[in-house]
């Protein structure tokens, strides 16, 4: 009999008892599919309510769950990565908390995996309950990504979809920190599928993804997929090179023939080239910290307590 694995991810979630109302929902999908053992997964990802004693609750009367808690709060992706690290099944199936993304829909994933899909991921046809400048940004950021990129990373798509245990095992053997999960499934390739779905609002508490760290999404999934920025940079400073050099014989000429010599041009194209430098610098910077923090070995995460 083949075993699925559920991740849920969890942070600060104990208001409406969030990770309870998600467990009984997974159940009631798992046992409809009665052809298949199954495990959840869920990751307390240092969260500084009830949500730890809220699984403990659930692992004690299930041993089909099991419990990770990190020592303090790493993020959604290290939390991802860490229920990866731990799967059983011979296909996992990644989806939040705030059930958002319906698990109903796992039973017809589950169908296209075994109709030969190494990776089904879930597109959102629509996006309850989120404000228009979100979605207005979260378009913005996948276009601009996949023009980025080398790599076609789909629009409207989560960290919500089901992969095949040999996909799971290549993402694992993957040394990198700060993984762009969303991204990695694309460059890893395999046979994948799309579903498509309406997102539901949130039924409880409150977003864990502000605009702080969707920011900092983005720039991962910019700085691991993309190296343009620092060809463009180079490109704008050629093309300031050759700006410098005719302003300086358009000087020279305007001296022979007694002209204006226009130095406050020439000082105002120092300023600017002097602040695209430093632009350039930051974004060099950007990569050599991450060069660093690959260097460096540190883990991605550290848990803190495993239940079952």
């Amino acid at each position: 009999m083949k075993k699925l694995s559920v991740i849920i991810p969890c942070y600060n979630e104990a208001e409406g008892r969030i990770p309870e109302v998600a467990y009984n929902r997974l159940l009631k999908v798992m046992k409809s599919m009665e052809n298949y053992e199954y495990e959840f997964i869920f990751v307390n990802d240092g969260s500084k309510d009830d949500t730890l004693l809220i699984l403990k609750e659930l692992a004690e009367k299930d041993q089909n769950v099991k419990v990770l808690s990190f020592s303090r709060n790493f993020g959604h992706q290290c939390a991802v990565t860490a229920g990866l690290k731990k799967v059983t099944g011979n296909a996992c199936i990644i989806i939040d908390a705030d059930m958002q993304d319906p698990p109903e829909l796992i039973p017809e994933m589950v169908k296209l995996w075994e109709e030969g899909n190494d990776v089904v991921y879930g597109k959102r046809r629509s996006r309850d309950g989120e404000s228009a400048f979100k979605l207005l940004t979260a378009n913005a950021f996948y276009s601009f990504l996949n023009y980025m990129s080398d790599v076609d990373i789909p629009q409207n798509t989560g960290d919500f979809r089901l992969v095949d245990r040999k996909v799971v095992d290549k993402m694992n053997s993957l040394p990198e920190h700060s993984k762009f999960l969303r991204g990695l499934w694309a460059w890893l390739g395999y046979k994948q599928k799309e579903l498509e779905y309406d997102r539901a609002e949130r039924f409880a508490g409150t977003t864990h993804y502000p605009l702080k760290k969707m920011l900092k999404l983005a720039s991962d999934g910019i700085y691991s997929f993309s190296s343009k920025p620092v060809k463009a940079i180079g490109l704008v400073g050629v093309i300031f090179l050759i700006f410098a050099f005719v302003s300086f014989c358009g000087t020279i000429i305007s001296v022979i023939v007694g002209g204006p010599t226009f130095n406050w041009f020439i000082v105002s194209a120092l300023c600017f080239i002097g602040g695209i430098n430093m632009f350039a610098l930051y974004l060099l910077g950007n990569y050599i910290i991450r060069i660093y923090d690959e260097a460096k070995g540190r883990p991605q995460f550290v848990v803190d307590e495993e239940i079952n």
